[in-house]
C-alpha cells in the first residue's frame, strides 16, 4: 500500500467510525490532526486524507473543518496542542504516527481518535487488541517495524560484502527508535553483520552523522521506517 493511499484509508476511517458522537453535534465538527514534518512536506498526505472524507461524504471547509498540526519535530508541542483540541471538545482525533497517537490517547479517554501507526498497537498500548480495540481508540497499523528484519536481509542482497551498517535512528520517536534497534540487533549476527547505530533529531545532527559517515566509510545504511518524516 502507497504511503498516501495509507493516508487517504486514515481519512475514510476517521468520519467512518464515530458517528454517533458527530451526529451530537450541532455546529461543524472539527477534526484535530497531527502529524510529524512540516505542511510543505505534507502536502501529498494531506490531499490523501482529504480524499478519504470525501469519499465518506464531508469537504473540508464545507461540512467539516480539519485544523492542521504539523510537529516538525517538536514533540514537545504534543501535550499543548492536544490540551487545546480536548478543551474545544473537537469531534475527533486523527493522529497518523505513533508519538502524536501515545500522546492523544493519553490526553483524553473520551474524544474518538484514529490512530495510523508502523508499530503493533497493542504493544503500544493503544488497543486492548486489533479485533476488539475498545475504549475511545481505533485505526490502523501499517506494519513497517514488522518488517525490519525483511529491510535489513534487503540491503545485505544489495550489497552482499558489507560487513559495518549504519543504523540512523531518531530518538525523539522513541517507540520506533527502540523497536528498529531491538529488531536490527537480532537480524544482523545472523547474517553476519556489525551493527553501529547513530542518533539523530535536528537537520544539523543528521548532517553531524553525515560528517562521522565520511570519516568511518560504513558499508551500507540503514535508516529506522519514518522516524525522519519531514527532515
Amino acid at each position: 500500500m502507497r504511503r498516501r493511499d495509507f493516508i487517504t484509508l486514515v481519512g475514510r476511517t476517521t468520519l467512518a467510525w464515530p458517528l454517533t458522537a458527530r451526529a451530537q453535534q450541532p455546529t461543524t465538527p472539527i477534526i484535530g490532526f497531527l502529524r510529524d514534518g512540516s505542511a510543505e512536506f505534507n502536502a501529498h498526505y494531506v490531499a490523501g486524507f482529504r480524499k478519504g472524507l470525501n469519499e465518506t461524504g464531508y469537504i473540508d471547509g464545507q461540512n467539516v473543518t480539519v485544523e492542521y498540526h504539523w510537529l516538525e519535530g517538536q514533540y514537545d508541542r504534543l501535550s499543548t496542542i492536544l490540551a487545546d483540541l480536548v478543551r474545544r471538545r473537537v469531534a475527533v482525533i486523527a493522529t497518523p504516527g505513533t508519538p502524536p497517537s501515545l500522546a492523544a490517547k493519553a490526553a483524553t479517554a473520551t474524544i474518538p481518535i484514529v490512530f495510523g501507526v508502523g508499530e503493533d498497537p497493542v504493544r503500544q498500548g493503544l488497543v486492548a487488541s486489533l479485533a476488539r480495540p475498545g475504549g475511545n481508540v481505533t485505526g490502523i497499523n501499517f506494519y513497517v517495524n514488522e518488517v525490519t528484519d525483511k529491510r535489513l536481509r534487503l540491503l545485505h542482497d544489495l550489497v552482499p560484502n558489507a560487513t559495518r551498517i549504519a543504523v540512523l535512528v531518531n530518538p525523539g520517536n522513541a517507540s520506533v527508535t527502540e523497536s528498529t534497534v531491538r529488531e536490527v540487533q537480532k537480524a544482523a549476527p545472523t547474517m553476519g553483520l556489525q551493527i553501529q547505530v547513530f542518533n539523530a533529531t535536528t537537520i544539523g545532527e543528521i548532517d553531524a552523522v553525515f560528517v562521522t559517515f565520511a570519516r568511518e566509510r560504513p558499508d551500507a545504511l540503514f535508516v529506522a521506517g519514518d522516524a525522519f518524516l519531514g527532515s
